[in-house]
């Protein structure tokens, strides 16, 4: 028994085993487990994939049995609510959500069941839960001693800071003030300093313990590119490394959501779009597909994501860059949840730096938000620029020293640099020169990136001969770079905040820190723009098509590799019988598992992971039966 154990014969140790088919739990999941057991408040920061739903999940079923009440779940999805009560369900534990896709019926109806003590646990959105009916209800069930935890998932939403600010999230306060005495557990899987002292501060958590697990997801393989038609990029990326696998798509506008999913289907990738501006049946529809439906590409906005439980996407990619690190991380988590290998790659360019800039410059927040959010920007383009291993950098924004992953761009093919000091010169010495220029002949008008690097280049066109700056001393000094290498050189050094982009057009000026560059007194070293796409792990032919059916999460031969994918159709039909998607019935590993070992009895299927009371009683014959050894 290890030190992060609970006793062998722990109610938490026996839930996890009879209930959802797993001999011991994983990290901190067993020291957070007994601690919300035993009444304490708790902070949990784990990773997407590491198994935060149990940390609440065991403490309410053994709560219940107990006899301290119901478990009420403070979620802001609609989707997560309903596969999270169906996952449930199918395991033997009474659940129910209460949110807008009930009517009144369907509604009252769960709230007898809330009244009468027969949930284990209730999902609701935070709106919900500060109705006057929902909270009447609450302090009657406080009253009676019924009321056993509250588990705040998506925590994060309750900070400024966050990537997913909401403000119904601020009403949670009055839990702790309204329900004392009545344990509260808040988790997520981001959050840096700023938010997590954020979320202590708004959720009344300053006597709560804090859990941080480790943010390292290692089968995840980080990958950023400079733009060079995007699109086409991205299709290389799909065909090459993930033909006919799930994937997520991330854009920066609804516009270019659509006409990216309309793009890809005009290439025969099956692909749909998702954003808050379509409607709500279509989000649904589009949704459900995805979750249900193997080798979809759900190409959206981050209004889908978050929640999101399909274990096996194998990709997450991003057309445009996010705001911060923290919104990379949550993004880029939603692939590999099963622990099998997938990709997080990015394309981005020189636009996207300027607009995140414009946008956190323009907006109407208080310039100490703005401060932060700048920072946070600084931190993921340092990531994007990073010529060393992107885990490393990654991982110690959140505060976590670790070594070179072995399994990143840069680790796999290691960039090139060279010693860009005498470019970076030119093209500073070219802004000033813009500056002046302007300035005498212009007024106040400046001009941006196009403009800079034709001059440069020497390159003589209706602009450059119009404003005049064929006549500057900088005009050609630049002639044997391409233009491609001088975008990067300017992205560069926007990234490393040596020249910012101001105003309405974006117009490009120097900063303090740029003036010793400038000057000659430091050397810089910059990346040498290139793309690299790391080669798969042998899942691709040479023609770039699937090779065979579905692989396995775990090596299989020949025979095994046929009783996994029999399985696999046999599921398929359970959980369109049921209504729910199919890794809620059983995930691919378990599935791997059976087939591998391929079980003789009840007693040595009970054995696999995943295998709980419930779904040994309901599907056991069956399975045995597949397998052939009924």
């Amino acid at each position: 028994m290890t030190p992060t154990e609970p006793r062998a014969a722990s109610p938490a140790l026996q839930v996890l085993s009879d209930v959802f088919g797993y001999g011991a739990f994983r990290g901190q999941q067993a020291a957070i487990v007994e601690h919300v057991i035993d009444g304490g408040d708790a902070l949990v920061l784990m990773p997407t994939g590491g198994g935060k739903s149990l940390c609440y999940q065991v403490p309410a079923i053994v709560r219940q049995r107990q006899g301290r009440g119901i478990t009420v779940v403070v979620s802001p999805l609609i989707a997560l609510m309903h596969d999270q009560v169906g996952a449930l369900e199918e395991v033997g534990v009474h659940a129910a959500f209460l949110n807008s896709t009930l009517d009144l019926a369907a509604a009252q109806a769960v709230e007898r069941e809330v009244i009468a003590g027969r949930l284990t646990m209730l999902y609701v959105a935070p709106e919900r839960l500060m109705t006057p009916r929902l909270q009447g209800m609450l302090a009657s069930l406080n009253e009676r001693g019924q009321l056993g935890l509250f588990a705040i998932d998506e925590a994060h939403c309750v900070s400024q800071w966050g990537h997913d600010f909401r403000e119904d999230y601020l009403q949670l306060s009055v839990l702790h003030e309204q329900f004392p005495d009545v344990p509260r557990i808040a988790l997520t899987a981001t959050a840096d300093d700023h938010t997590r002292a954020d979320i202590v501060e708004r959720l009344k958590l300053e006597d709560a313990r804090l859990f941080i697990s480790s943010f390292d997801r290692p089968n995840i393989r980080y990958t950023l590119v400079e733009k060079d038609k995007p699109r086409d990029q991205l299709l290389r990326f799909i065909r090459d490394e993930h033909e006919g696998e799930a994937g997520i798509v991330y854009c920066g506008s609804r516009k270019k959501v659509e006409e990216t999913a309309a793009w890809l289907v005009s290439q025969d990738v099956s692909a749909l779009p998702y954003h808050a501006g379509l409607d709500a049946d279509v989000r649904r529809r589009h949704q459900d597909r995805f979750l249900r439906e193997d080798g979809l590409v759900m190409v959206a906005t981050i209004a889908f994501g978050m929640g999101i439980d399909k274990p096996d996407v194998r990709f997450v990619a991003h057309l445009d860059l996010p705001k911060n690190i923290e919104g990379y991380y949550q993004e880029t988590g939603r692939a590999g949840r099963d622990g099998a290998p997938a990709d997080a790659w990015m394309a981005y360019g020189l636009a996207d730096v300027v607009n995140q800039r414009r946008m956190i410059d323009e907006s109407p927040a208080a310039e100490e938000f703005k401060r932060v959010q700048r920072g946070k920007l600084d931190a993921l383009l340092a990531l994007a620029e990073t010529h060393d291993c992107r885990r490393v950098r990654l991982l110690s924004y959140f505060g976590e020293d670790s070594q070179r992953c072995g399994n990143c761009d840069n680790c796999l093919n290691p960039p090139q640099v060279w010693d860009a000091t005498e470019a970076a010169r030119k093209l500073l010495s070219c802004i000033y020169r813009f500056q002046q220029h302007g300035q005498q002949r212009f007024g106040a008008r400046s001009f941006g990136a196009g403009q800079l690097i034709d001059v440069l280049r020497g390159k003589v066109t209706d602009k450059v001969t119009q404003y005049g700056h064929d006549t500057l001393s900088t005009f050609g000094i630049g002639a044997d770079l391409d233009e491609s290498q001088w975008r990067a050189v300017l992205r560069q050094l926007v990234a490393l905040g040596l020249v910012v982009a101001e105003g309405e057009f974006n117009t490009l000026a120097m900063t303090d820190e740029a003036r010793a560059v400038l000057k000659g007194e430091v050397t810089l070293m910059l990346k040498t723009p290139s793309e690299v796409t790391p080669g798969r792990r042998g899942r691709i032919t040479r023609s770039g098509k699937a090779a065979g059916p579905k692989a396995a999460p775990i090596a299989l031969d020949a025979e095994a590799q046929a009783r996994y994918e029999a399985l696999r159709a046999w599921r398929s039909e359970v959980a369109r019988e049921h209504n729910l998607p199919a890794y809620i019935v059983f995930n691919d590993a378990t599935l791997a598992e059976m087939a591998h070992r391929l079980p003789a009895s009840l007693s040595a299927l009970a054995d696999i992971g995943g295998v709980g009371a419930k779904k040994l009683d309901a599907y056991g014959s069956e399975i045995l039966r597949v397998l052939g050894t009924r």
